[in-house]
């Protein structure tokens, strides 16, 4: 799967190591930054995640901050963009399951890292259930 990801200096030390997981898992991967944990504005590395998937150059996309919450709504601003923010294992399936979600919002501070890699992990393999749900996620692309 192609897979973009981006973060500010809250997440960085988690965006590292995710990207790591997802490169031996065979993915591929590219980085928006940031590439430190010295102090950054989030929306200019979220922002690009997120017009990157919408493009349709990237399948998947994963954000990370200090809460995530920030980088959700940064994401959320793009059109054809449904990021759902994660804290365990059970959102990160319904945001998959029930809407579809294309982009991953993970808050570093929030979560240890052994549980931030099984919410990726999650997202990625949940597919998306349709039925019911497809109707709502047509509304929300028509807004």
């Amino acid at each position: 799967m192609k897979i973009a990801i981006g973060s500010d200096h809250a997440g960085y030390r988690y965006k590292q190591a995710i990207l790591q997981h997802l490169q031996a898992a065979g993915h591929e991967v590219e980085d928006f930054g940031t590439h430190s944990e010295s102090p950054v504005d989030y929306p200019r590395f979220i922002t690009p995640v997120a017009k990157a998937v919408a493009a349709g150059t990237f399948e998947r996309g994963i954000v990370l901050g200090g809460s995530g919450n920030g980088e959700a709504i940064a994401a959320n601003r793009v059109r054809g963009i449904r990021c759902g923010l994660c804290w365990n294992l059970e959102s990160a399936r319904l945001t998959r399951l029930h809407n579809d979600a294309n982009v991953l919002s993970l808050g570093e501070r929030m979560m240890d890292l052994p549980t931030a890699l099984q919410i990726v992990d999650t997202f990625l393999t949940t597919p998306f259930e349709g039925g019911r749900h497809l109707a709502r996620i047509q509304q929300l692309d028509e807004q």
